[in-house]
């Protein structure tokens, strides 16, 4: 059986207050345009993913993920 470590996003000196927003926001978008560059398998752009889906709401990584599929996404990930 394979042990498997949990662990939270780490701490992050650009966001230090209690309010996890910004940095909700700034790593899916971190993500989307790391991916956009690299592709989903280049490990460096591991660590956006992991730290938005352990910050963000379900309900919201939902909605810019359908927002992506729709081509509705207001950000490209190119900028």
């Amino acid at each position: 059986m394979t042990e498997v470590k949990i662990q939270t996003a780490p701490f992050d000196a650009r966001f230090p207050n209690v309010n996890q927003t910004k940095r909700c926001w700034q790593s899916y978008f971190d993500y989307t345009k790391c991916t956009a560059a690299k592709g989903e398998d280049y490990p460096p752009c591991k660590q956006f993913l992991r730290t938005y889906m352990t910050v963000c709401p379900n309900e919201w990584i939902e909605r810019w993920d359908a927002q992506k599929e729709e081509g509705t996404y207001p950000f490209d990930g190119k900028a």
